[in-house]
């Protein structure tokens, strides 16, 4: 995307295929920002194995975190590959010592490079103890040169390589039994014999069980260590038949896929990612989709290849392929090859569930689990340059939508506004940007407008009188109502009459009476908000014969209004519920803010290393919070909101509003 190359981040995962050394590699780059934590999660899902990349002066930051947590969650086996091995301030002990702390995990060191820093010219193997050195005049790195470590050469990597090896032979020991075995029966004498395809195998299962992570370094600018990273990839991260997917043995070699991604094509329309389980895709072939319950048919298949695409008849299973043609597919549904063959997978589970005396509902078994999307933390609106561009808007927002199920819109019944809800500053700023350039429009963001209401304090008592005379007829109503404020919350007014005026009313009176109540409810005296929590008692009523029913709600209404402009009002503020997770080392700034924000502190719970802390904040200091908290805590903490109730504002902070709206602040 033209953003990614501005900004020089990643923003949405692309997909490359790439065939090295005899295996065929799906490789899908994530974005690492916190925005788009969402593009992470679809991708995982999706995946066998990870390599998590980690600057290596900065160690394990973060959304380094972040991320870990949702691999751990789908439980994807990951090397771990140090990057910027040559970037000054390097540290390669330091990196792997907060794998080791933060992470909780076992870094297994199967590479040690050879300088840090500006001094960095390639890594030494501890599995072969061999050292691999690059050419420095070579840019893209293919040059490099492989060379057994000799005593009279270097003695002193040759010494620090042995201690890493036999280390390393120690520490899978310890983490498998077969391997266990086999070097205290044959090598317990001399580790050096071991050979290296026993250690590579005993590291292989040893990554798949996930109970320690191998770690490789290098510096992907002059591609350094990029080749022994691929070798890496193909020896130890799963192959998709390692992977035991439950699913597939109920479909019995019929096509299983799951859309994880769809992108839209100005020429070609939507483009869905799908990763095919078991089965095969051509095109021209008729798909049913069981979530969206429709068959659809596959027009053209591509195999991605970032932004250029290279079109081809058919795939096999494990691979990730690019759909042309399928327009009702979104993000997380599972493609069948038919109705029948889900029908049939569906008996065969059944089957099965009545052996194992497991009942579950049929569906759910068929459909792959689909993708969490995580709730907005952020908000404005949006709006188009010109009402005729409206329509336009909504298309864009559509599409766009679709491509980013994190991304809702809604429209706000009170100010009638179009309000974007993201995942950060950062995601709905793209999103703006993206509108401009994909779809041509000049949109414009601003701050929610927070709904506020009114209500009420005490009871008022107010009469009005209209008279009118329009053509021959004359109008004459005479009001006498009351209003006073309930202790329920009523959105509605709740309308009383007293036995007298009840006695002779007419429907069509009474329709006019509470619609003239209800329309003077809209607007308040103080902000022009609706008003809500209060009851109205009409006392007396008295109607000249031949007025029109619009005189009569037009006499009520304003006789309410002139009530409440006389009662003590109030104004009551939207309240969100909000749960911070942080690390301990940043609990005091996080609420000492939220006591800014004239937050309401419940309860601080503990979650394993972190506190959550709980409670309400007015939705009107929340603005751009998402960006603050970050700002606090470097990045580590996370929160959600949801909207609670309405609240009596205090009478210091009601006239700061006031004030502010009249213009006079």
């Amino acid at each position: 995307m033209a953003q990614e190359r501005e900004r020089g981040i990643t923003i949405q995962s692309a997909a490359v295929t790439f065939d090295w050394k005899g295996y065929r590699i799906n490789l899908i780059d994530t974005p690492g920002h916190v925005d788009f934590t969402l593009e992470v999660e679809r991708c995982l899902r999706v995946l066998d194995g990870a390599v998590a990349v980690f600057d290596a002066s900065a160690g394990v930051e973060a959304q380094t975190l972040t991320v870990w947590r949702q691999a751990d969650k789908h439980k994807i086996p990951r090397i771990c590959f140090l990057n910027k091995m040559d970037k000054i301030g390097a540290s390669f002990n330091y990196a792997v010592e907060s794998i080791r702390e933060k992470l909780k995990a076992k870094p297994l060191l199967l590479q040690l490079p050879i300088g840090e820093g500006k001094t960095f010219k390639g890594v030494a193997d501890v599995v072969s103890k061999e050292k691999l050195l690059w050419n420095s005049n070579s840019d893209d790195g293919k040059d490099f040169e492989r060379k057994p470590l000799l005593e009279m050469s270097d003695p002193e990597l040759l010494k620090e390589i042995t201690e890493a090896r036999n280390a390393l032979i120690e520490q899978v020991a310890d983490l498998d039994d077969e391997f266990a075995d086999l070097v205290l029966g044959e090598f317990s004498e001399n580790f050096d014999l071991l050979p290296a395809e026993k250690l590579q195998t005993a590291v292989h299962r040893v990554t798949l069980a996930q109970t320690a992570v191998p770690v490789l370094c290098g510096s992907a600018l002059k591609n350094k260590g990029v080749q022994p990273l691929l070798d890496a990839i193909t020896m130890y991260l799963p192959s998709p038949e390692e992977r035991n997917y439950e699913f597939l043995q109920w479909y019995k070699g019929d096509l299983c896929a799951l859309a994880f991604k769809v992108l839209h094509d100005k020429q070609r329309g939507p483009l869905v990612f799908l990763r095919i389980y078991s089965g095969m895709i051509k095109r021209q072939l008729a798909i049913h989709n069981i979530n969206g319950n429709c068959t659809e048919r596959i027009s053209r298949l591509l195999l991605p290849f970032a932004d250029q695409h290279v079109e081809i008849p058919s795939l096999t299973a494990g691979n990730i392929a690019l759909t042309v043609g399928l327009k009702n597919t979104a993000t997380g549904d599972t493609i069948v090859s038919s109705k029948s063959s889900a029908l049939a997978a569906c008996r065969r589970a059944e089957r099965e569930g009545e052996k194992k005396h497991r009942q579950n509902n049929e569906a759910e078994r068929l459909l792959l689990a689909g993708v969490e999307i995580p709730e907005p933390v952020f908000f404005c609106t949006i709006e188009p340059p010109s009402v005729a561009k409206q329509p336009d808007l909504d298309h864009a927002l559509k599409c766009l939508q679709r491509e980013d199920p994190s991304l809702k819109v809604k429209l706000d019944p009170d100010s009638g506004q179009t309000i974007l809800c993201g995942m950060g500053e950062l995601h709905i700023e793209i999103i703006h940007d993206r509108i401009k350039r994909e779809y041509g429009l000049e949109t414009y963001l601003g701050p929610l407008q927070v709904a506020y209401r009114e209500t009420i304090l005490n009871s008022v008592r107010a009469t009005d009188t209209l008279d009118r005379t329009l053509g021959d007829r004359r109008h004459l109503v005479t009001v006498e109502l009351e209003a006073k404020s309930l202790e329920t919350s009523s959105l509605l007014p709740v309308i009383e009459y007293a036995a007298s005026v009840a006695e002779n009313l007419s429907q069509a009176s009474r329709e006019a009476i509470e619609n003239g109540l209800h329309s003077a409810c809209l607007q308040g005296p103080l902000l022009g908000s609706p008003i809500q929590d209060v009851a109205i008692t009409l006392h007396s009523l008295v109607i000249h014969p031949g007025t029109s029913t619009a005189m009569i709600s037009a006499c009520v209404s304003r006789c309410l209004q002139k009530a409440l402009k006389k009662a003590d009002k109030q104004i009551l503020e939207p309240l969100m519920n909000l749960e911070v997770t942080v690390t301990r080392d940043y609990l005091s700034p996080v609420l000492a803010d939220l006591a800014q924000r004239r937050g309401n502190i419940q309860e601080i719970q503990t979650r394993q290393d972190n506190k959550v802390v709980i409670g309400f904040v007015p939705l009107a200091e929340i603005m751009g919070y998402s960006t603050v908290l970050r700002t606090l805590t470097s990045g580590s903490a996370t929160f959600a909101l949801e909207l609670s109730d309405y609240q009596a504002m205090n009478p210091q902070d009601q006239s700061t509003l006031l004030s502010q709206r009249s213009g006079l602040s």
